[in-house]
């Protein structure tokens, strides 16, 4: 089963996704801002197959995190989950890659169905 990656401040956040996906097999890892998650990719600790990432978070922000992942060449998928997303942010994450977007909180028949679609 895949390996998502689960990158958000809110632990209350992480948690009731990983629930989700747990639940239909995929092992889920976590990091608690875009700079952990960076950190996490680029030293090859863990696999990662699919990120789930928050835009708002200390240290480094979503759209500052496709922006590495574009600047390293790292083509995993990324969905957005956030909690309001302007046009103008949306068309830039569009713009870095993201695959898809997931309002807070997430619906998780939705999750399920955007995460699946990934592979």
């Amino acid at each position: 089963m895949a390996t998502i990656l689960i990158i958000d401040d809110s632990w209350l956040t992480r948690r009731g996704v990983k629930r989700i996906l747990s639940s239909q097999g995929y092992i889920v890892n976590e990091a608690e801002n875009g700079l952990q998650g960076m950190k996490l990719i680029l030293a090859k600790e863990i696999p990662v197959d699919a990120i789930i990432l928050d835009l708002l978070m200390p240290e480094m922000s979503g759209t500052e995190f496709l922006e590495k992942l574009n600047e390293n060449n790292i083509k995993i998928p990324v969905i957005v989950l956030t909690a309001d997303i302007q046009h103008t942010v949306k068309s830039k994450c569009i713009e870095l890659g993201a695959k898809g977007f997931i309002n807070k909180p997430p619906d998780p028949e939705h999750l399920l169905n955007i995460v699946s679609s990934l592979f």
